[in-house]
C-alpha cells in the first residue's frame, strides 16, 4: 500500500538536478505520500481520520481510501501537466487538459487493475487491502474520485503553476 511513495521517493530524488519539479507538485507529492502512508500504517478501511469522516457525514463506511484515489488524480495531473508543458508536447489549453484527464484516468485504472490482481493473489485476505468495504461499485467510484482530484487540480491550480513554471524559466505553452 505504501509501495508507491518508495517507488517515488528515489525517483524524486535521482531526477532532481536534471529535472526539478515545481514548489506546488513537490508540495502536493508530500501531501499524497502523507495520505498513502498513513493508509498504509492502518489499512484504508480502518484509518481514524476516515471513521471521523463518517460519522461527520453520516456514512455507513470509513470514506479515507476516497481521499488517497482523490490524491491519485490530483497529483498525477500536475505530474502531466508539468511534464507535457516542459516537454512541449502539447499546444493549447483544452488539448492540455483533455491529456491530462486522460493521464489521470489512465493510472487510475491502471491502478484498479493492480488491485484487482491482488484481490485474486490474496483470496480472502484481499478486502483488507481493497478497502472496499463491501461496495459493488468501489472500482467505479475510485476512478471518479480520482477524476474529481484531476479536474479539481486543473482548476484551481493551473494558473498558480503556469506562474511557478514562468519563474522556473519554462515557457507555459498551455495558453
Amino acid at each position: 500500500e505504501v509501495l508507491p511513495v518508495m517507488l517515488a521517493l528515489p525517483i524524486l530524488w535521482l531526477t532532481y538536478r536534471r529535472f526539478p519539479l515545481t514548489t506546488l507538485l513537490y508540495t502536493c507529492i508530500f501531501f499524497h505520500a502523507g495520505v498513502l502512508m498513513l493508509g498504509g500504517a492502518y489499512t484504508y478501511a480502518r484509518v481514524p481520520l476516515g471513521f471521523q469522516l463518517a460519522e461527520f457525514f453520516g456514512l455507513d463506511r470509513n470514506p479515507y481510501d476516497k481521499i488517497g484515489h482523490f490524491f491519485q488524480g490530483f497529483v498525477p495531473a500536475l505530474l502531466a501537466r508539468e511534464i507535457l508543458i516542459r516537454g512541449h508536447i502539447v499546444c493549447g489549453r483544452r488539448m492540455l487538459a483533455f491529456l491530462v484527464i486522460c493521464v489521470v484516468l489512465a493510472v487510475s485504472a491502471t491502478y484498479e487493475l493492480i488491485e484487482w490482481g491482488a484481490a485474486l493473489a490474496l483470496g480472502e485476505g484481499a478486502e483488507d487491502f481493497l478497502g472496499a468495504q463491501g461496495d459493488p461499485w468501489d472500482t467505479q467510484s475510485d476512478m471518479f474520485f480520482a477524476l474529481i482530484g484531476g479536474v479539481t487540480a486543473l482548476t484551481l491550480f493551473s494558473r498558480v503553476h503556469d506562474q511557478q513554471l514562468e519563474r522556473m524559466g519554462e515557457r507555459g505553452r498551455s495558453s
